[in-house]
């Protein structure tokens, strides 16, 4: 398995098809119902985490949404947002689960500025009809009033590289430099979306170990992360 580290890491769709054609996580990488949430719930690097290691969740980015400028940047971010995206195969995971852990994982009523702002920003009328029933289920739950804005979805623009998998870039770097990816590919990479969020603790031992596979680590770099897993939750911004 170790021997096809530097080939599995190139996320090549194909590829997985030769070498892991049973294999029921890369259900996410050929599905041709792929489908976009969008959220936005603070600092954009936990939900990173969070998200990118959720069985069904193919890719992740961070970046900008919800404003006006063009090309936002995070030293210039006008209007926007942070935000992530998700891809998802709604036949593993669906767009409810989604919301599940969205309000699970912030508090939807704490008030800040634009930049960390509490949304959900849907494409299409039935993300709009489940975001808006959700929101009113939470209110019942909630004592304060939720700030979670509900809104179309327009433009996003990807964050700069660094931020894309920060813990893993920055905190795991034996492990990330180990795997051959560029910072550059790192938005496309599913391999790293889901370890990402593993080394912070972000999902169970179990679901590491039906996602061994697909992730072609080496021993040593499996045992790497199931220490981590061990930790429990570490993400923060």
């Amino acid at each position: 398995m170790y021997t096809l580290q530097k080939i599995l890491t190139t996320n090549a769709r194909s590829l997985f098809s030769i070498f892991f054609p049973t294999y029921h996580a890369a259900s996410t990488l050929h599905s041709s119902n792929m489908k976009t949430a969008t959220f936005a719930m603070g600092c954009f690097w936990h939900p990173d985490a969070l998200f990118g290691c959720q069985k069904g969740v193919q890719r992740t980015r961070v970046g900008y949404t919800g404003g006006t400028l063009h090309n936002p940047t995070y030293r210039n971010l006008g209007d926007h947002t942070e935000a992530i995206d998700i891809d998802f195969d709604p036949e593993v995971i669906s767009y409810e689960d989604l919301l599940e852990l969205f309000w699970k994982n912030h508090d939807p009523t704490v008030p800040h500025k634009r930049q960390y702002r509490t949304a959900i920003f849907y494409r299409d009328e039935e993300q709009k009809a489940l975001a808006s029933e959700s929101k009113k289920k939470k209110e019942k739950v909630f004592k304060n009033q939720i700030l979670t804005a509900i809104e179309p979805f327009n433009k996003f623009y990807n964050a700069e590289d660094y931020h894309q998998k920060y813990y893993l870039q920055t905190h795991h770097t034996k492990l990330f430099n180990s795997l051959g990816i560029k910072p550059k590919d790192l938005v496309d990479s599913t391999i790293a979306a889901k370890l990402n969020g593993y080394v912070v603790g972000e999902n169970t031992m179990e679901a590491f170990h039906f996602d061994c596979e697909l992730l072609g680590l080496s021993p040593e770099y499996t045992a790497y992360v199931e220490k981590m897993i061990a930790k429990g939750k570490q993400a923060h911004c």
